[in-house]
């Protein structure tokens, strides 16, 4: 196996150590494909001796085992500990069941491990479609987003890191075979059925755009995004308060801010995350002074304040009205 560019190696190092918040041993997701194997190599050079990776194998496709086998053969070769985690995937979406699965199984395996940090190999590219597929679907600010380079893996506190991002999927590739390696490849990856890979075939062929200014911008709308919330928070923090069985908003901010601290109300009060176009129809039927209701919530405006409330339980109709009356009508 070739040795990796030193040049490589420390920009890797570089972009790693920008998120990195304290030492300790790191997890590595490798699907066997070209973009989580450079993950892989990059890491193995950049942090020798404080990695582990493991696979995981949705079962989704015949091949699946054999490209596990592969990954653990190559991360044996590179003295990498390795694991295969089978996963069963739920019925329904099948990628976002399966994404699903495989961070559970992930979150899992690294507990188990000891690990501080899970590593993915999302990348420049990546992020460009993530953004370009949400501005088609109308997606507000936290959604344009796109992919922060910090997080946590869903449904655990485990960090979740994604040193890639400022790299594009050529380099990538260039770089899993100059090392001699050959990557498995995810037929589902240009499979017509899935809209990120309808997009994929489209920017092949928009050679005037710049994908890595795109990922760029969903950098910068993820730096407004945080702005976003840090003044959520604080308008919470002043304009919020508990009042007897319900919850009071004094709306004082703009209405991006606002349709956030809506948001946090009817999630605290009702138990349920609401769809932005429910949250913001919620704002607008307010602002005109109309009683609404959103989950299981009513909400009254009145005198610049809007009160929240659950909504009375419904009576069932065939039931007898409590005092001995006859059935409501």
């Amino acid at each position: 196996m070739a040795d990796l560019d030193p040049a490589l190696i420390s920009r890797f190092a570089e972009d790693l150590g920008a998120l990195r918040r304290e030492p300790g041993k790191l997890g590595i997701a490798v699907s066997g494909g070209p973009d989580s194997l450079a993950l892989l190599l990059l890491a193995k050079a950049a942090l020798p001796g404080a990695i582990a990776a493991a696979t995981v194998d949705h079962g989704l496709r015949a091949e699946s085992a054999a490209e596990a086998a592969a990954v653990a053969r190559l991360c044996a070769e590179l003295g990498v500990p390795h694991a295969v985690l089978a996963v069963t995937v739920a019925e329904g979406n099948v990628q976002s069941e399966a994404r699903a699965a495989r961070y559970a199984a992930l979150a899992e395996w690294a507990g188990v491990q000891g690990l501080d940090a899970l590593l993915t190999a999302h990348h420049a590219d990546d992020q460009a479609e993530t953004l370009l597929l949400r501005l088609n679907r109308a997606s507000g600010v936290a959604g344009l987003a796109g992919t922060r380079a910090r997080g946590q893996v869903p449904g655990s506190a485990l960090p979740l890191l994604r040193p890639l991002l400022g790299w594009r999927k050529a380099e990538l590739e260039a770089l899993v075979a100059a090392a001699g390696i050959d990557a498995a490849q995810d037929p589902s990856n240009a499979d017509d059925r899935f809209d990120r890979a309808r997009l994929r075939k489209a920017l092949q062929q928009a050679d005037w755009l710049d994908v890595s200014a795109v990922a760029t911008s969903a950098g910068h709308l993820a730096d407004a995004d945080a702005a976003l919330e840090w003044a959520a928070r604080r308008e919470w923090s002043e304009c919020v308060s508990t009042e007897g069985l319900g919850v009071t908003y004094r709306p004082q901010a703009p209405r991006a801010i606002a349709l956030r601290v809506l948001a946090r109300i009817v999630l605290q009060i009702d138990g349920e995350e609401p769809r932005g176009g429910a949250v913001a129809r919620l704002f607008d039927s307010l602002l005109a002074g109309q009683t609404a209701s959103i989950g299981g919530l009513v909400v009254r405006p009145a005198r610049g304040v809007w009160t929240f409330m659950k909504a009375p339980a419904r009576r069932n109709p065939s039931s007898p009205v409590r005092g001995g009356g006859s059935a409501e009508r």
